[in-house]
């Protein structure tokens, strides 16, 4: 099926009168070359065999990244088949994650004129992540399969007993009676304290209980204690503080539980910092059918650009960024910088970039502006800008920036920029807008596709490397 000679005209145009207003010397192909992306449609879509070719970062400890919902997870997923969710419940639990996230700030006194609605009672309130790496617990070492979560403190996974209800996962629950190294928490301990940061604690028999309650419903509830993290054979990590979960539920995709990579003293940057420095990177490959690395201490790359963490968000678990602009087709859009005024997440477990509903507009038109060639649709949940391919084999999409603090500029990889709905007849514009221009704004997972993302927590900083996976 040949594409539409008239395809992409205006593009071509707009981009040409572009780059002659700013005087550059170049071809019309050359220009839209440099900014556009031309895409086969079917590389849109997600493929049920896995791609095995993977990468780390040098001089450091890189474990293997996949999508708990993909094809390489490899372990009795709960979420495939008849059980897996669809695009409207995934976007739904997003969103859910985002309100949770917001309702966190506000609860540690950032933006308190903002009313917070939490989607579940108690405890500590945000949706579970995407990505799941395998660490060691316990003597002797059991592995077990986790999800990865920037967002999050607390590291936990099942136990046994299950004293009320435990979802289904590939290895065996953690058996504390079976470990040499495993130890509760007392309540008298000051350590006992640390759980009220993530989440509810409370004391059982003198032994110290976690809670921890996600935005999409899930939950853990446990006893708090320490145990051997095992990383590899190199790197162990006695007496690591976790929560042994006996009462948990949810839709965690067959994982064992959560890796806590947030900014408080609970999560493993903090626990790990005499040997990592609290430095951490990973990246998310362009596809679930992929896999990414997640990466503990080591050398930057000096491809890495910076841009620091915004002080606004220093008091909390998260780490916060400060947009300065946004960019379509390699044009700068005019906004203004009070619609970035509320600061911006960057979250490994949100799906989808949040932004204000000003910048958030501007981006929208302008990449409609200059996809008039396409087809448009019906918007879908989250999603309010998106085009029918199912006629095209290939299409032209104008590449989408982002511009952080101290100028470090990211080009979205083509895989963040468009995310598919209903096949290849509903692909819609990958971003969706706040309620407000006072909400946070969170970057999320699927925009951070394919570049090393390097958090550097003793320098106060976030970086950004493009082909990190490659």
């Amino acid at each position: 099926m040949a594409t539409p000679i008239c395809s992409i005209s205006l593009l071509n145009v707009f981009l040409l009168l572009f780059s002659l207003e700013k005087g550059y010397a170049v071809e019309e192909n050359e220009a839209t070359k440099s900014y556009l992306h031309v895409v086969k449609v079917n590389t849109l879509l997600p493929t049920t065999a896995c791609n095995h070719s993977s990468s780390k970062v040098s001089n450091s400890l890189s474990l293997e990244v996949v999508h708990r919902r993909g094809p390489c997870i490899g372990i009795v997923n709960q979420e495939k088949g008849a059980d897996a969710p669809s695009n409207m419940e995934i976007l739904l639990r997003d969103q859910y994650r985002v309100d949770s996230i917001r309702a966190r700030l506000s609860s540690r006194g950032m933006f308190p004129e903002k009313q917070a609605t939490l989607p579940v009672q108690s405890g500590a309130s945000i949706g579970a992540g995407d990505y799941v790496v395998t660490v060691g617990l316990g003597t002797p070492e059991k592995e077990f399969t986790l999800i990865f979560d920037t967002g999050s403190d607390i590291t936990w996974t099942q136990c046994e007993p299950c004293t009320k209800t435990c979802y289904k996962q590939k290895e065996p629950r953690l058996d504390p009676s079976k470990s040499t190294s495993y130890k509760n928490i007392s309540c008298s301990s000051a350590l006992c304290k640390l759980v009220a940061s993530e989440g509810s604690q409370s004391c059982s028999s003198s032994t110290c209980r976690y809670q921890v309650q996600y935005g999409d419903g899930s939950y853990s509830i446990g006893n708090f204690a320490t145990e051997t993290l095992t990383l590899s054979s190199s790197n162990v990590f006695k007496n690591f503080l976790f929560g042994c979960g006996q009462q948990n539920d949810g839709l965690f995709g067959g994982a064992a539980g959560l890796l806590g990579l947030g900014r408080t003293k609970l999560a493993l940057p903090s626990q790990t910092a005499k040997k990592y420095k609290k430095l951490f990177s990973y990246c998310l490959p362009a596809s679930s059918s992929s896999k990414g690395y997640l990466s503990l201490g080591g050398q930057v790359s000096k491809s890495v650009k910076f841009t620091p963490l915004s002080a606004e968000f220093d008091s909390t678990p998260f780490y916060g960024l400060d947009i300065t602009g946004l960019s379509v087709g390699g044009r700068k859009l005019s906004i203004d910088e009070s619609a970035f005024s509320a600061g911006t997440v960057i979250d490994s477990g949100t799906v989808i970039t949040r932004l204000s509903p000003t910048a958030y507009s501007e981006l929208s038109s302008a990449f409609q502006n200059l996809m008039t060639d396409y087809p448009s649709t019906s918007g879908y949940s989250i999603f309010d800008t998106c085009y029918d391919f199912s006629k095209y084999d290939t299409v032209r999409i104008p590449k989408v920036g982002v511009t952080f603090k101290g100028g470090v500029e990211m080009d979205i990889d083509v895989s963040g920029i468009l995310y598919p709905v209903n096949g290849l007849k509903r692909v819609c514009l990958a971003f969706a807008g706040n309620d407000d221009d006072s909400d946070t704004s969170i970057f999320g997972n699927v925009q951070q596709r394919t570049y090393q993302v390097v958090y550097d927590g003793a320098k106060g900083r976030v970086g950004f490397a493009p082909g990190g996976c490659s």
